[in-house]
């Protein structure tokens, strides 16, 4: 159903998974579980890291950001997604459904921007170590998350600027929560500009990305063959295949998201990519960066050691 005015001008309806009833519970438990582990274990290295203060590192500092951008990216679509699996109307209003479109896309670039100076952190720390104090300093790093939220919020505020100056023809909303794609197709009106900002924002975000992380891995693999040097090599492996990982299902999941949108045939696998692109990475970062870090490994082993001392 394309259009719907059952409902009042500024309440939308969202789409959303056809679930059987048996499964309604279930779904709305292991979300529940997932979000609250995922809170857990991003606010856990945060406060972690804001206790410790042989942490306040520039390494520790992208740490920060990484946990900042999942909490929040996390907690605009998923409180609200468990909401509708039990609720038979799933509705919203146009403002809050424009906040969560927002939000969410401001967590997507704000995720690729993080992840390029974590990159060149890496290149750094690996090829350049005697210079990495002087370069990667504690100021330039928050020079740098400061520059990095600016430009996704600017970009992310002209996108959906172009979105809400559109009159609406249609009230449902052709997915599992509020995004630009979704939000823009509720107009009659042409969308020429949004498609081309559109793709202008994804070429953009996606090639910086691609381009940044490609040169400064290509680097690191060249001073490694050219200096033999088989410890160097092991912390290159160790250091930037999580990264490597992590950036490439964040990739993959936000390629599908953009490319099914074209595509009407897949709905649900395009549901399923975007939350996939939320989730996954909010899960495995504090996780795989946690644990592969060894200061805060030590830290962390400490207090679950001290936990079952006391216990």
């Amino acid at each position: 159903m394309e259009s719907n005015t059952s409902f009042g001008r500024n309440v939308l309806q969202i789409q959303g998974f056809n679930i059987s009833p048996e499964f309604t519970y279930p779904l709305f438990f292991l979300l529940l579980f997932v979000y609250v582990s995922l809170l857990l274990s991003n606010i856990g290295v945060l406060v972690l890291i804001i206790i410790d203060r042989s942490l306040h590192q520039p390494m520790y500092i992208l740490f920060c950001n990484l946990s900042v951008n999942d909490v929040i990216g996390n907690t605009i679509l998923l409180p609200r997604l468990m909401t509708d699996i039990i609720s038979t109307e799933r509705l919203i209003t146009y403002n809050q459904c424009v906040a969560q479109a927002f939000y969410s896309h401001t967590f997507g670039s704000a995720s690729h921007m993080i992840l390029i100076i974590m990159a060149v952190d890496r290149y750094v720390a690996i090829c350049h170590p005697l210079r990495y104090g002087s370069v990667m300093t504690t100021r330039t790093v928050i020079w740098l998350s400061t520059s990095a939220w600016g430009v996704s919020v600017v970009l992310v505020s002209i996108l959906i600027g172009l979105t809400v100056r559109l009159s609406r023809c249609r009230s449902l909303i052709q997915n599992a929560y509020c995004d630009n794609a979704s939000l823009f197709k509720l107009s009659c009106e042409d969308v020429s500009i949004n498609n081309i900002y559109g793709l202008f924002f994804t070429v953009l975000l996606f090639s910086s990305s691609m381009g940044s992380i490609a040169v400064t891995y290509f680097r690191i693999a060249l001073i490694c063959r050219i200096k033999k040097n088989e410890e160097l090599t092991n912390k290159a492996l160790q250091t930037c295949a999580s990264h490597l990982v992590l950036y490439l299902i964040m990739l993959w999941s936000g390629f599908l998201t953009i490319i099914l949108h074209r595509f009407q045939n897949y709905p649900d696998l395009r549901k399923i990519a975007s939350i996939l692109f939320h989730v996954v990475p909010g899960h495995l970062n504090p996780i795989i960066y946690g644990m592969q870090t060894r200061s805060l490994r030590q830290n962390i082993m400490q207090i679950l050691c001290r936990k079952v001392t006391q216990s």
